[in-house]
């Protein structure tokens, strides 16, 4: 079977920066949908179309086909008071705490923001709201591990059964500080990741 529009790809990928520096390698693949669901770069999904089981490549994906461009407006300064304690650098918050947009605020697309703690003063927070490999250029290496035909609940769904979106770079189980950060992206019920 060849990868092609509503299939299911399990691939292994190696992800490193522009030096062949590791930022992730994951014992287990991650499962994407193909043709055009955003679960996996386009770059990738192009690279992708039409191989087989055992297939391999490495691909090099500037910031504007992955992560985006640094964007120093996505910094915020907040009062402390407004954050739980302990607090930390590292910490992940969806939003602001307690900011105007909180609740039933839905004019914003379905993207919500995940802001990291980059410094913590006595009366201020400093959050960054760009994902943490916004600005790099990111080199893949991937190989097909298993494609099978998507059902009609997954191709209506636009994902995987069993597969949460996930986001290159972020803290997650291994890390340490689960309990502290706000992390919609990793389930450890869940841990089938996609190139998203």
């Amino acid at each position: 079977m060849k990868i092609e529009k509503n299939t299911v790809v399990s691939l292994r990928y190696k992800l490193t920066d522009a030096q062949n520096n590791i930022i992730e390698e994951p014992d287990s693949p991650m499962v994407y949908l193909h043709g055009g669901y955003e679960g996996t770069f386009p770059k990738i999904e192009s690279l992708l179309d039409g191989q087989d089981i055992g297939y391999e490549a490495s691909i090099q994906l500037e910031p504007n086909e992955a992560f985006g461009e640094y964007d120093p407006e996505l910094l915020k300064i907040e009062p402390r008071a407004r954050f739980p304690e302990p607090l930390e650098i590292g910490m992940q918050f969806e939003g602001v705490p307690d900011s105007e947009a909180d609740d039933d605020s839905s004019d914003v697309d379905d993207e919500t923001l995940i802001y990291t703690v980059t410094d913590v003063a006595d009366s201020q927070v400093v959050l960054d709201g760009n994902h943490p490999l916004a600005g790099m250029a990111l080199r893949f290496w991937v190989q097909v591990e298993n494609i099978r035909t998507a059902s009609d609940e997954e191709i209506e769904n636009r994902h995987p059964a069993g597969a949460e979106s996930f986001t290159f770079g972020m803290p997650n189980e291994e890390d340490g500080d689960d309990d502290n950060s706000i992390d919609p992206s990793s389930n450890p019920e869940h841990p089938s990741p996609t190139l998203h």
